[in-house]
Parts: C-alpha cells; sequence; structure tokens
C-alpha cells in the first residue's frame, strides 16, 4: 500500500525535499567561502538561491509557475551580475521539470526559449569575445541536453500512460461483456426452466384428473396417480426455486480459465434437450469433423429435467470448444459417470488441424456452463492437459428423490 503526503506520495515528496536540500547546500556553502571564493553578491545573492530551492519543492504540481518563479529569480541574478553561481542548477531542474511534467508541450517550449535567453545574457557578462562564445556554446549544450532528456522522458511517461488508460478501458470492456453474457444467459436458463415447470404441472393436472375419475373404479391406481401429483409438485418447486435463484443478483464463486465460446446454433433454440439426445449431439460433432467417443456409464434413467437439460448444454459447450480451438480432425471424449454425484467429463487432445481462421477470443461459453452448474449447486473446472488438450469437468449433485413415473389417465 502507498503511502502518501500531502497527496502526493511519499517518495516523490521525499526526492523533492531532497534536491531542493540540494541548492540550499549549493547557496550556503558559496555564501560563505572567504577571499577568492566568496560568492558574488555575498548573502543578497544567497537569499536568490533560497527562493529557488524552496520553488522546487512544488515542481511537480505546478511545474510551469515553478518554472516562472525560478526563470525570475535567475533574471534578477543576471541583472545584478552576479554572473551563473553553483545555485543555478535550479535552473536546470526547473527547466526538466516543466517539460516533464506541464500539462501542454507548449509551457516547456516556452521555458526552452527563455532558458536559451539567460544563456545569452550570462554569456554576455564574460570579460572577452572568445570566452563569450565558449561560455554561450558550453551553457548552451547544457541545457539543451536537459530540454531534450525531459522531452524523451516526457514521451515514455505519456506513453506509459496511454498504454494504462487502454488496458483499463478493455478491462472494463470485458467486465461489461462478461456482465451481459451473464445476464443473457440467466434469461435462456430462466426460459428453459419454465418450460420444465411448465411440463411438470401438465403432468400434475393430467394425473390428477385421472385420479379423480379412477377413484371409485380403481383405488389403487387412484391413489399412484396421486403419488405421481405429489412427487411431480415436489419436483416443481424445487425446479421454481431454482428459477427464482437464476433471476437473482449474486453470481456462483467458482472461477474458470481458458479460451471460453460462444455456442454455435447446434440446434433450434426452443428444442427441448436431454441426456437421451447426447447421441445424436455426439453424432452431429462427428459429421462437423471431430473424432469422439462417448460413454455413459451408471447414469439415473430419470433425472429431473432441469438437471438433464443442464448436462446436455454443458456437453454441448465443450465439445464446440474443442471443434473452434482444437480444431477439426481432434479427439474428444465425453464420459458420464456417478462418483459422489453426476460426472460430466469433457476432454480432447488439441491434436485437430489449425482452423483457416482462429477463433475469436473473448467468449462466454464457460461462462455460461459456469451459471447452468451454480444453478444446481455443481462444481465447474476446467484447464489445459499435462498431455496436451483441454478438459472440462462437471460434477452436479443427485437428486435424493428419484422422479416418480409417469401415469396417464
Amino acid at each position: 500500500m502507498s503511502r502518501t503526503l500531502f497527496g502526493r506520495p511519499l517518495r516523490g515528496v521525499a526526492f523533492d525535499l531532497c534536491v531542493s536540500v540540494l541548492v540550499v547546500l549549493f547557496t550556503l556553502v558559496t555564501a560563505a567561502q572567504p577571499g577568492v571564493w566568496a560568492q558574488p553578491g555575498g548573502w543578497p545573492s544567497a537569499l536568490v538561491g533560497l527562493g529557488m530551492a524552496v520553488a522546487l519543492l512544488f515542481r511537480r504540481g505546478h511545474p510551469s509557475l515553478v518554472a516562472a518563479v525560478v526563470a525570475a529569480l535567475a533574471m534578477v541574478q543576471v541583472a545584478a551580475g552576479w554572473g551563473p553561481l553553483a545555485y543555478d542548477v535550479a535552473v536546470l531542474i526547473a527547466l526538466y521539470s516543466v517539460v516533464k511534467y506541464a500539462e501542454r508541450l507548449r509551457d516547456g517550449v516556452l521555458a526552452g526559449a527563455v532558458a536559451a535567453v539567460g544563456v545569452l545574457l550570462a554569456a554576455s557578462q564574460t570579460v572577452s569575445q572568445a570566452a563569450w562564445w565558449a561560455t554561450a556554446i558550453y551553457f548552451g549544450l547544457i541545457t539543451g541536453g536537459v530540454w531534450l532528456a525531459a522531452l524523451n522522458v516526457r514521451t515514455r511517461r505519456l506513453y506509459v500512460l496511454s498504454l494504462e488508460e487502454r488496458a483499463a478501458t478493455l478491462e472494463r470492456e470485458r467486465e461489461a461483456e462478461a456482465r451481459a453474457a451473464v445476464v443473457g444467459e440467466r434469461a435462456r436458463i430462466a426460459r428453459e426452466l419454465h418450460d420444465v415447470v411448465a411440463h411438470s404441472m401438465a403432468v400434475m393436472i393430467v394425473q390428477a384428473d385421472g385420479a379423480r375419475l379412477m377413484f371409485d373404479r380403481d383405488p389403487d391406481t387412484a391413489r399412484h396417480a396421486v403419488k405421481v401429483v405429489a412427487d411431480t409438485g415436489r419436483q416443481a418447486l424445487e425446479e421454481m426455486r431454482r428459477l427464482v435463484d437464476v433471476l437473482r443478483e449474486p453470481e456462483p464463486s467458482e472461477t474458470t480459465t481458458g479460451p471460453d465460446a460462444d455456442t454455435p446454433s447446434i440446434e433450434p433454440e426452443r428444442r427441448r434437450a436431454a441426456v437421451a439426445e447426447l447421441p445424436a449431439l455426439v453424432g452431429r460433432f462427428r459429421d462437423a469433423g471431430l473424432r469422439v467417443g462417448y460413454r455413459a456409464g451408471d447414469v439415473p434413467a430419470a433425472l429431473p429435467p432441469g438437471l438433464d437439460l443442464t448436462v446436455y448444454r454443458v456437453v454441448q459447450e465443450a465439445l464446440t470448444n474443442t471443434l473452434k480451438h482444437a480444431g477439426v480432425g481432434a479427439h474428444a471424449t465425453v464420459v458420464l459417470g456417478v462418483d459422489d454425484g453426476l460426472v460430466v467429463r469433457v476432454t480432447d487432445d488439441g491434436r485437430g488441424r489449425p482452423p483457416a481462421r482462429p477463433a475469436p477470443s473473448g467468449g462466454h461459453g464457460l461462462v455460461g456452463m459456469r451459471e447452468r452448474v451454480g444453478v444446481y449447486d455443481g462444481r465447474l473446472t476446467a484447464g489445459p492437459r499435462t498431455g496436451g488438450g483441454w478438459q472440462v469437468e462437471v460434477r452436479l449433485p443427485l437428486p435424493s428423490t428419484p422422479e416418480a413415473e409417469v401415469i396417464a389417465a
């Protein structure tokens, strides 16, 4: 955590204080020298140096104003005929600061022009024409070198700031796209769960009507129908709870890393998908060029409709990612099994033919899978395999009560 002083980073304040103290030392040492080494102007000229040192304390926050103050004090020094002194290093520091920190480069150009005039005035105080030329060239080279160095640092500083701003903008855009994808996926899940609940309600109505008609003729059949109504109602209530949870704001905490991908339209948007249709889905991906193996272990024959749909969508998204990123000809494996819950594992070897055009990055296939799995309190992991390729694994808790058999009246 960076510490600040007067709203500025502590390191910057300490550095500026050291610079000002250095100018003060140059001023006091030369002012206190006796005899031939005495500073021209004595202590009055030392006051000019002290004023420059104080002004440099504000060189980062107000570079143009500091440069103007230091230039005015330097002009007082030249007008008094004190000549170049050791504390005039403050002029170079102020020039460097205005070029580097000023909001507009125009201020730095103007400061450079003023410094050039100061060089000529300082050189004019020499005793001979040869000494004038030598002094002017010497001071001009030093001043020009400082100005160019500050310009180079300013250019690099602005370039870094532009990169940071661009990175921050891209990060905000990615977050906005991710939020939009989550909202869209939640809406899609809500529509599908709505269909599941509507189907359960239709089953309950049919069974209730059948039970009403069979109460007198076949009480056993009526009792079984009532049991189906109760089981279906409990399941519909559970699906309704999940539907409400989907529409709430908080998101699941699991995070995944890897190449997300938008799911292409493998099937009509409103088609009812289920685990029983996975072989047909695998066949469509085989027709698209993937070599897909499919194994289903001891998966319960009757899963709740919403969970059934989630398994189907997870396999669909994972195989779509394989086709887009591993390429045509890659070998993929889809495995369904039961191990402390329902396990869905989709792996690929990543050795397909690279697509003619690289798959666009920044998709949200994994975002959709994470949302679906989170609805059923499951866990999603995705990442590269040690031997190459990619693996997606989903673990979903199985319902405690199996789905009851539906008997129509």
